[in-house]
């Protein structure tokens, strides 16, 4: 596949001309990077220079919580941009570790050359903007939703607000007690909301670990 079909499938560049697509492709300084499967791509408090956009290729993400105690893994599929939402503001620097899973195929956009499109394309200024700006509304909704009051929806709620992408399968790496203390109820009464979503199928119990096979599937209960 060409340069050119991949960039209409990068959310920042549709809605462009074809012209404009052109001109992006000619006077635009791309960098091209190959990762074979379990080489690390970037880590958690990395310094984010660039656009990264996946081409081809799974990826696998890792978010820790601040204090290192759990974390979610999910695996990511092509097209997808590393957080692009690192490259402005006060802390430009990854929140996520991502590592290959299969052979990956990325094109990189530097700061610069970012600044420079925005300024010469309406479109991919306003595909950024609106972007940006959907990040900061769906956060700011976050505060306000109610809390539910099943135990079972609570913890879903915590699941689900710490996923990357709304869909596919996800692990988490938790202590049932500290799972606990995160949604506000005691052990005994998370694990048996726990093992009725697993008879549920919702969720897969493990030492330690759970998985989700469907992430989708939780969202419907928040």
């Amino acid at each position: 596949m060409q340069l050119y079909d991949h960039l209409l499938r990068i959310p920042l560049f549709q809605g462009m001309s074809r012209d404009n697509l052109a001109q992006v492709v000619g006077h635009t300084r791309f960098g091209f990077h190959k990762y074979e499967p379990m080489r690390w791509i970037a880590k958690e408090g990395d310094k984010c220079s660039q656009l990264s956009f996946l081409l081809a290729g799974t990826i696998q993400s890792t978010t820790f919580s601040d204090d290192h105690v759990y974390s979610v893994v999910e695996q990511v599929e092509a097209p997808f941009i590393l957080q692009p939402e690192a490259l402005f503001g006060y802390y430009q620097t990854y929140t996520h570790a991502f590592r290959a899973l299969t052979d990956c195929s990325f094109v990189t956009i530097e700061k610069s050359e970012v600044l420079r499109l925005c300024e010469e394309f309406l479109i991919f200024r306003l595909n950024l903007l609106n972007f940006y700006t959907t990040l900061g509304q769906k956060q700011l909704r976050r505060y306000w939703r109610n809390s539910p009051t099943p135990l079972t929806q609570r913890i879903s709620r915590f699941l689900v607000e710490r996923c990357m992408t709304p869909t596919g399968q996800k692990s988490f790496h938790i202590l049932m007690t500290r799972l606990a203390d995160e949604v506000g109820d005691s052990r005994l009464d998370v694990s048996r909301a726990l093992n009725q979503m697993q008879h549920d199928g919702l969720v897969v119990l493990h030492r330690g670990r759970i998985e989700v096979p469907q992430i989708e599937l939780l969202a419907k209960n928040v």
